[in-house]
């Protein structure tokens, strides 16, 4: 028989970086629904997704862009809500843009906020947990951008391959230490950061038909995934790179 348990988070404390919106939304409400608590950080107000999820959400407003509010997140929440057991880091940002065209400024921005950002979180993370003795999990997510191109988003895929090599180097340090890190890569997912290609009827159709499932993903296809690879089920996995595409990948 399937042990059940193992695929659960009942007393756990989860925190998910863009917890506002989309798929960051969509794995706090997953992992709510699997028995964690969630603690969501986002930008701008939560209110949305704590009234979708209710009291086992605790919202926490802070701008990742904000080095030092950063710095002082995973110790600030430790201090405040116990001892944490997982760290979704899924806030990111995208600038479209021709490379001829594309501004020093984006770049440093898209940089600083999908891959610094999550290395600053995951260290700070990495320090408490291993610290204590304690077991963690980190999902990072990624994108099928960690794996292509793209069209007039350098930026973004520059940042989506680092969030796969730095995975990969995170778990090499840490899996021995009780601490897994591993990352989901979303396909075409109904979110803010697509709704600029779902309004374009060429290049929407375009996507769609190239996805074997004949949709595009929803934020909870993500999130369960997500509570796979934060829950027990998922203790032998280390540094992997998991596509949630709809069969993108394999056309």
């Amino acid at each position: 028989m399937t042990d059940l348990s193992a695929f659960s988070l009942e007393g756990s404390t989860i925190v998910v970086t863009g917890a506002n919106t989309g798929i960051g939304q969509g794995i706090a409400v997953a992992a709510v629904r699997a028995g964690a608590r969630v603690i969501g950080i986002g930008r701008s107000p939560m209110g949305e997704t704590a009234g979708v999820i209710g009291p086992t959400f605790v919202p926490h407003t802070l701008d990742l862009a904000d080095g030092d509010a950063r710095r002082g997140l995973v110790d600030t929440l430790w201090r405040e809500h116990g001892p944490l057991d997982g760290l979704v880091n899924n806030a990111g940002i995208i600038r479209r843009a021709d490379a001829v065209d594309h501004s020093e400024a984006d770049w440093d921005a898209v940089l600083d906020t999908n891959l610094k950002a999550m290395f600053v979180l995951s260290q700070g993370f990495a320090r408490a947990v291993l610290a204590e003795g304690r077991r963690g999990k980190i999902v990072n997510i990624a994108s099928l951008l960690s794996l292509q191109g793209g069209i007039r988003v350098p930026a973004y895929a520059a940042s989506k391959h680092g969030v796969a090599g730095l995975t990969q180097a995170l778990s090499n340090e840490w899996a021995a230490r009780g601490l897994n890190v591993n990352a989901i890569a979303p396909g075409y997912i109904e979110s803010n950061n697509t709704s600029a290609l779902r309004a374009d009827p060429d290049r929407s159709s375009a996507i769609l038909s190239r996805i074997p499932a004949g949709r595009w993903g929803k934020p909870s296809d993500i999130g369960d995934a997500a509570v796979f690879l934060l829950a027990r089920a998922s203790d032998y996995m280390h540094g992997a790179l998991i596509p949630v595409d709809g069969g993108w990948l394999a056309r």
